[in-house]
Formats: C-alpha cells, structure tokens, sequence
C-alpha cells in the first residue's frame, strides 16, 4: 500500500511539473497569437503526442507566425521551407556531392533534418516533392540512394495551406493528409484581439521578443509521459465505435484509417496532460474527432454540399457523433 501511495504521489508530482511546463510554453506563444488559445493548445497536443501539425486556413490569419512562434519557444534547431512549383525533392531532404579532393560522394543533409520545420503552402509544390515528406513524417528517417539516414528527435513537421485558393496548387493525397495527426484553422479574431495586435506591432515585432521557455529533452520526456496517461476500455470501444461509424456511413467514400485511429487516442493523452490528467474522460475524444479526423475522410459525392470539402467533412463528423453513444 505505501509503495502505491508513494507511486501515486510520484505520478502526481510528473504530471505536474509537464503541466507547468506546457503552460509555460502556450503562454510564450500566446504573446505572439493573440485570442486563439484553443489553436495554440491542439498545436502543443500534437508536438508534446510526437505527431504533425497542418494550418489550413485563408492568406493572413498567421498560420506561419504560429508556426515560427512555436518554434522560437523552442530551443530546438528549425528549418522553414518555402514550398514553391520548381522545389525538388533533394531541396527537401538532400542530396550526396561528389568531393573531388577525397574521391568520394559526401552526404549533404536537406532542411528536413531539424526538429521543427515549417513546409510553408506546402499545396504549392508538385506531388513528387509533397512525397519526399511521406517516409520523414511515418517513419523519422529517411532514405537516399540505399542509405537510410535517421532524423533528430523530436521531429515535428508544420505545414500550412491556404484552402481557397486553387491556382498554381496541387492538393496533398489522401496518404500525405494521413500523416498530419491534426489540422487546425485559426480563424479570424475578434475586434478587440484585432486591436491588441495592432498595438503589439505598434513599434516591435513580439516574435523578436520571444525566448525559449523548452528544451528538446523536456519534449522527450513530454512525450514519454504522455505514453503513460490512462485511457479506460470503455473509452477504447467508444473510440472505435466512431471510427466503425466513418466505415459503415453511406456519407463518407473514404472512412479513418488505422493510423488516425492511433493519432486520436494519442492526441487524447496528450489532451489529458495539458490540463493535469493521468486520465482520459469521454470529452478529450469528443474534442479532438474534427481536427484529427476532418482531413482523413472523403465525403460522397452524393453527399456534398456548397461547403468546401473540409466543412462538409466536418459536418458530417458532427452528425455520426450524434449517433454514437457517450460512455458514463
């Protein structure tokens, strides 16, 4: 019993030196990103589930600056790459160089390998470099003629997309779209926020201002403790029966694969430890469905709407959450 109390008190104490962590982190960017701290927060869930983070929305919301902020309050190395129609995908991950002093061909490392890289209108470039990405974001290596070169650790790829605008873009594939754990909108802020941030940028720039608040290896351990939050059987099968339900749904062409089934239970234990859980609860789940699910699935053409297709994916997420029951 003493040995459980004092395992118990342990697990209390870690739990709480992560949430003051994570609050020192979303505070740092929220210097930067005014009035949007649910985005800020699903953006930390995705860094600390050890997944990656895509920021689709219109030209000047600051889907970059959030990115860059996030970075900044990082001591962590970071790479942006500007995503543009003639990038190759030897810009991305690199390439091997000939020496000619030595005789030998030399690994020359591309701007992937950093811990944060920001793949900037990542829509912008062709197919064949959005592939360059596939085994980096899957697997955190990757592979040039044969060799295989690992990537560091923590490694987490932000990617932004402006949604309506079609010209000079290539849409990313179901299977790139399946390796972002998230994707967040930031949205418009409100009157007031619009007015904090013009007097913010009155005579500096806040990003110049920003300092590291974490380190590489307290992400680490951030990750490791979210491995350990507890998720209830009965919360599983309620996970799986929303999942079975984009399977089953006459709306839905393409249902949630199994790699977003593991991205929403993962994002669900990340979710508890920013707010001080050891625990998952029904609400964590429900939460996280549209940003982790919305660009997984492929409304039927029979089904669609006006809206763009993130929205009527949306929509129609909200509406097989009405027919799945909540455990109690």
């Amino acid at each position: 019993m003493r040995r459980l109390q004092a395992a118990d008190r342990e697990t209390g104490r870690t739990t709480r030196e992560a949430v003051a962590r994570i609050d020192d982190l979303q505070a740092a960017v929220e210097t930067v990103i005014k009035g949007k701290p649910e985005a800020v927060r699903l953006a930390i869930v995705t860094l600390i589930a050890g997944g990656h983070l895509l920021v689709e929305d219109v030209p000047g919301i600051g889907k970059t600056t959030l990115a860059h902020a996030l970075a900044r309050a990082l001591d962590c190395d970071f790479q942006r790459i500007q995503f543009t129609s003639d990038l190759l995908p030897s810009d991305v991950i690199g390439l091997s160089v000939f020496n000619q002093h030595k005789g030998v061909f030399e690994w020359k490392p591309g701007p992937i390998f950093a811990n944060v890289v920001l793949a900037d209108e990542i829509n912008r470039t062709t197919p064949k470099t959005q592939s360059a990405l596939l085994e980096a974001m899957a697997e955190g290596h990757v592979t040039v003629e044969g060799m295989t070169h690992p990537l560091p650790s923590p490694f987490i790829v932000i990617a932004t997309q402006n949604p309506i605008e079609h010209h000079g873009t290539y849409p990313l594939p179901e299977s790139q779209l399946d390796r972002f754990m998230l994707r967040l909108r930031i949205g418009y802020p409100d009157s007031e926020d619009e007015k904090r941030i013009l007097r913010d940028r009155e005579r500096a720039e806040p990003l110049d201002a920003l300092r590291a608040v974490m380190s590489g290896e307290h992400i680490r351990e951030l990750q490791r403790s979210v491995t350990e939050v507890s998720v209830d059987d009965a919360l599983v099968d309620y996970l799986m029966r929303i999942v079975s339900a984009t399977r089953d749904t006459e709306m839905l062409d393409l249902g949630v694969s199994p790699r977003g089934t593991l991205s929403l239970f993962r994002a669900a234990q990340a979710l508890a430890l920013t707010e001080e859980r050891a625990y998952c609860v029904p609400d964590d789940i429900k939460r996280l469905v549209v940003p982790v699910f919305a660009h997984r699935v492929v409304v039927s053409s029979r089904f669609s709407s006006s809206l763009r297709r993130s929205e009527e994916a949306e929509a129609v997420l909200r509406e097989i959450m009405k027919t799945v029951s909540v455990p109690i």
